[in-house]
């Protein structure tokens, strides 16, 4: 078990709060904002997030969370 840190851009749909409070109660889960990550066009196509490094990515808001904590789950070997 490790920390685990989730990056999202400002611009991409998915809400800082949402996902914090999702994780407040994981203190070994980071979830950070940024206003661009240089993954220019990504953001305007579907919602994503990266999970240590790697992209998740979802037709909709919803599927995106979801599938942000199974990638969160599997780094934590949950």
């Amino acid at each position: 078990m490790g920390i685990v840190i989730v990056e999202i851009c400002d611009y991409n749909g998915l809400s800082i709060e949402e996902l914090e409070e999702l994780f407040k109660d994981q203190p070994e889960v980071a979830v950070m904002s940024y206003e661009c990550m240089n993954y220019c066009g990504m953001c305007a196509m579907r919602p994503y997030a990266m999970v240590n490094g790697k992209r998740i990515f979802g037709k909709t808001t919803e599927e995106c969370i979801e599938k942000i904590k199974i990638a969160v789950a599997e780094e934590l070997n949950i």
